[in-house]
């Protein structure tokens, strides 16, 4: 059996004509391609070339044979392509989902990254509530949520992505802005704006009144994170807000964030479909959502050091 490298030598030999000139295509050395290629003859028991003035041409016997290599040859270079072109995402498909609190500034960044790598990727996303995670897996809708919830089901897997916490955010213009640091009790004496405690968002946000031992309830109720940030900076209210919904240019203007007194934490996770196997740009945007995540808590880190 011809080995990969002897057929790409035979055929440098049959393109170049000469010792060296196969030699300068490969980039190896002159008596690198004698030596393959006597022993290729040896091996065979047939002579491929003979050299006229200083050329080799293919003998007659082997017209067949390099015939034969030159396909082999193409069928290689065609699975070459078809990794490099696996490699940039060429005619591939992935969906992805996220929460409101990751899908507005996390997901866009990390997709950012995962284009880098595989510029020729087509990516669906979408936004969805905890409660269409499930259904959204299952179908095959898509390959991977990012959420805020670590959902248990049979037919789901779970990931931890990343650990952070709560702030209090407050409108620009609100006396408790003088405050470096609040707590949920200083807190728990304003007009509130959240999400309904149903929802296991909202119930993640209320948890630190809840351990605080204070019986609150909204002013206001929202749907999102997002709709929050716009209601106290409209003056309606304070809240408490995750960091990854904080992130990015997407923050109002109009609203101030403060630490929280209280030691807080909210967890992220990557779910997936447990009968399904996992695509490389689904691990790829798993190691981006990390990352992406890290840079957001360090910039508001740098933003908010106290």
């Amino acid at each position: 059996m011809l080995t990969l490298r002897q057929i790409e030598v035979i055929r440098a030999i049959m393109v170049a004509g000469t010792v060296k000139g196969a030699a300068e295509l490969l980039n190896v050395s002159a008596p690198g391609i004698s030596r393959v290629m006597k022993y290729t003859e040896d091996q065979l028991g047939i002579r491929l070339f003979s050299r006229i003035h200083g050329r080799y041409s293919p003998t007659e016997e082997a017209r067949d044979i390099f015939e034969q290599i030159a396909s082999v040859f193409h069928s290689v270079e065609n699975l070459h392509q078809a990794i490099d072109g696996l490699k940039q995402g060429e005619n591939r498909r992935v969906s992805f989902g996220a929460v409101p609190s990751i899908a507005h500034h996390v997901l866009p960044s990390a997709v950012r990254a995962l284009h880098d790598q595989f510029p020729g990727l087509e990516l669906h996303l979408n936004t969805i509530k905890i409660e269409e995670a499930i259904d959204y897996l299952l179908l095959q809708k898509g390959e991977l949520v990012a959420m805020s919830y670590r959902l248990d089901h049979p037919g789901l897997t779970v990931q931890p992505l990343y650990s952070g916490q709560l702030f209090a955010i407050l409108p620009a213009d609100h006396p408790l802005v003088q405050k470096e640091m609040l707590s949920v009790r200083d807190l728990a004496k304003e007009r509130l704006v959240g999400i309904e405690q149903t929802d296991p968002y909202g119930q993640l946000l209320m948890a630190p009144f809840a351990e605080a031992g204070l019986d609150v309830s909204y002013s206001v109720v929202a749907r999102t994170g997002q709709t929050v940030s716009t209601l106290v900076a409209q003056g309606l209210g304070v809240a408490i807000m995750d960091e990854l919904s904080l992130a990015g240019p997407q923050q109002h203007p109009s609203i101030v964030v403060r630490r929280l007194a209280e030691p807080t934490s909210f967890r992220t996770y990557a779910v997936f479909g447990a009968d399904h196997p996992r695509s490389i740009f689904t691990d790829a945007m798993v190691k981006c959502l990390i990352a992406e995540m890290k840079k957001a808590a360090a910039e508001r880190k740098r933003l908010s050091p106290n």
